[in-house]
Parts: C-alpha cells; structure tokens; sequence
C-alpha cells in the first residue's frame, strides 16, 4: 500500500558495497531510513549500527525481517547468500531491492522467479545499476526513437585497475561481464541466444591461473552480435564504453567525467574515475531513490526476477564457453506472462 512516512529499510550484507548503500540511504536517499543491518560478523554490524540512530544490528536476515519498523530490505551480501534472504522477504512479502546477481546461477533464480509468482505481485528489483546511469538512458531514448534503423552490433569496454586477490576467472563472466548481459538486454530489448569466449595473450598483470583480457561474444534473437573487452588488470583506471553500429548511423557512450585539459606544454587529457563506485555514483543513487519512492507507492519497478534469471543463465553459457573454448547457447525457458 502507499505509505506516507519514510521507509524502513533493512540492508543486508555490509561491505564495501553495502556500507556504500547504507551512507546513500542515510545521506543521499529522500523517504528513507536505515533501520536494520545484517551482517555474520557481528561486531563489524554493530559498529554501523551504533552510529545511526534508530538502527539495529542482527547477524540473520529473518530477524531484522522480522522487526517491525522495517518495510524492505536491500540485499547487498555475497551472491550465494541471495536465495534464502530473497526467499524469505517474499514469504514475509516484503519489497526487495537485491544486488547483482540475483542469484549464482538459473536453478536458484529460477526458485525465486516460482516464489514471486506464487505470492502474485512482483516484489523483487534487481540492482542493474547501469539502467540509470545518464549516458546509458542516453543511449537507450537514441535507439528507441528508431531513427539510427535496426542495431547491427554492440561493442562494450569494460577494465578495471586490478581485481581484488579472491577475484576468479570465472569471476570475470559472473561478476563482470554480467552488466554488459543485462544492458545488452535492455538496450536491444531482446535476449541473447548464444555467447563464445576467447582469451588473448594475457597480460603480466593477472595473477597466476587467470587469462586476462577476455573477448567474449554474444549472439541475440535477432541476429545483431555484441562483443565485450574485458579486462580485470589493465593498471590505469575504471572503464566502460559502449557503441551502438546501426543501420544507419552510430552512437558512442564515452565514460569522460569532469574536465579534459589540453596544456601549453603539450598535454592533452583528462582524468580516469578509479573504481566503479565513484563511476557510477549518480546510477546508483538514481537507481535507489527509484525503488524508494516506487516501494512507498507500493509499486515495483526496475529490473525484474525475469532479468536477474536470464543473466544468471547467460552467466552460465558464458562460463562454460570460457572453461571449453567453445560456442554455448543459452539454456532459457520461456518467458513467463507474469514477466511480460
């Protein structure tokens, strides 16, 4: 139902990405109140907690669920530990805003899509970020308007500075590439059918057993292909980019933030954002205040269940691909009416 008072939120997982969600709520975010955060090292909950007024700390996603100043819950903990806490808001039918991925793989987003179902409603945002980024709505609004005619090709850019120790190859699929999966999605409004990996001469950066770049291609429903640069260790900076090749024109998405000077003694240059919190700051804040302010009208939009199973799925071929050096189709089921 629309509610009128500030939403009580519970945030689940309290890392790096989940402290940044927790500082938005409470200093960027209108409508909001973190009330809750979860965490299974409890002192490193407490010590949050402590300092935001009106907020508890639990180790377990139920009992914060549970509290009764909390209406949804923002899941920011390690992807396998999505399902159950998904399960259990919607059991509680509480809204959900939940980091990518959904889930690690299709079988278990696929028990999340049977249970939102069931309840009837949809309940579930995905935290797709990049569908509210500026210059990736940009880019969306130019494709629809129809006027650059059918996209032929995608090219995607996506490099990191360097990946954390724990970070896998299998890593760069699931934890990476899946941005490009979920927007190539969005912007083309169609699914991806097959995906191929290869894997360059590696850079002396990657750390033992990771080949790194990787050049990964994806095959859409009608026929456009989507290639995607990855590279985890490229030692500069955050980077993403994106081109559209269409019938009858191109469009580029460049990632410049602030100023590009060029000097007197022959500089020339700008700056590089050096992670992808600080790039996509304003896409999540955007992303955030919308499923605040649809959850106080009790509605759900944004990124559905059906989004977070098909890149998980997607995520898979990949993966595959990756281990075999070989083509995969993508294994879908049929879209649910539900999801339409």
């Amino acid at each position: 139902m629309p509610s009128e008072r500030a939403l009580g939120v519970a945030v689940v997982g309290t890392g790096k990405m989940g402290a940044d969600h927790v500082r938005r709520l409470r200093h960027r975010i209108s409508g909001a109140r973190v009330r809750a955060v979860v965490d299974i090292e409890a002192e490193r909950a407490k010590t949050l907690a402590d300092a935001i007024e009106g907020c508890a700390a639990y180790t377990e996603p139920a009992a914060a669920m549970a509290a009764r100043d909390v209406d949804a819950v923002l899941i920011a903990s390690p992807g396998p530990a999505h399902e159950a806490a998904l399960l259990e808001a919607l059991d509680r039918d509480l809204p959900v805003l939940c980091e990518k991925p959904l889930t690690p793989d299709a079988a278990s987003a696929l028990r999340v899509l049977d249970a939102e179902q069931k309840l009837g409603h949809r309940r579930v945002q995905v935290g797709f970020m990049r569908r509210y980024d500026a210059e990736y709505m940009k880019l969306k609004r130019l494709l629809g308007k129809g006027e650059l005619g059918r996209t032929l090709m995608l090219h995607h850019r996506h490099r990191n500075p360097a990946m954390p120790e724990w970070f896998t190859e299998e890593m760069l699929i699931n934890d990476s590439v899946v941005h490009e999966m979920d927007v190539t999605r969005w912007l083309l409004d169609q699914e991806i059918t097959a995906v191929t990996v290869h894997k360059p001469a590696s850079t002396s950066n990657a750390p033992a057993g990771m080949s790194d770049p990787q050049f990964v291609l994806f095959e859409t429903e009608s026929g456009a292909l989507v290639d995607v640069e990855i590279f985890g260790h490229c030692g500069f900076g955050y980077q993403v980019q994106a081109e559209a090749v269409c019938e009858r024109g191109i469009v580029r998405m460049d990632d410049e933030h602030g100023p590009r000077l060029t000097t007197a003694d022959g500089r020339w240059g700008g700056r590089v954002t050096p992670d992808y919190l600080e790039r996509f700051e304003d896409a999540y804040d955007r992303e955030v205040q919308a499923w605040v302010d649809a959850t106080r009208r009790g509605e759900t939009t944004g990124p559905s269940v059906w989004d977070g199973y098909a890149a998980a799925a997607v995520c898979e071929a990949g993966v595959l691909s990756q281990r075999e050096g070989r083509r995969v189709e993508v294994d879908l089921i049929e879209r649910p009416a539900f999801y339409q």
